[in-house]
């Protein structure tokens, strides 16, 4: 399986992480699940870190069958509705940068 991370590095702008929560899961989430070819969407909500760790209060996670299905995901028109949803709710929300990370999982359930 092939995971794209989608990393928010920085920070949401004081007292507005109920409003960011709620605007990412009603505003973006949305977009981020019709994404062709997607298996699983996570969005993770960052409540605590590591002293001196980065700051990233929210980590995307969209899996796929394999890496030919990213590729279709990011071709498709629902990238550019998925990306200006994410800008809006950025926008108001969140100081900082998104970087992405593909990655091959091997899963050990216990």
């Amino acid at each position: 399986m092939i995971t794209r991370y989608a990393l928010f590095e920085g920070h949401v702008n004081e007292g507005q992480t109920e409003a960011f929560r709620a605007a990412v899961l009603a505003e973006v989430l949305p977009k981020w699940k019709a994404f062709p070819g997607a298996l699983a969407v996570r969005v993770c909500f960052t409540n605590e870190r590591d002293d001196g760790a980065p700051e990233l209060p929210l980590v995307l996670a969209i899996s796929y069958p394999d890496r030919a299905a990213v590729d279709v995901a990011l071709a498709s028109p629902v990238r550019a509705e998925a990306k200006a949803a994410t800008e809006a709710v950025m926008s108001r929300f969140f100081t900082g940068r998104i970087h992405h990370h593909i990655t091959e999982a091997h899963d050990h359930v216990l």
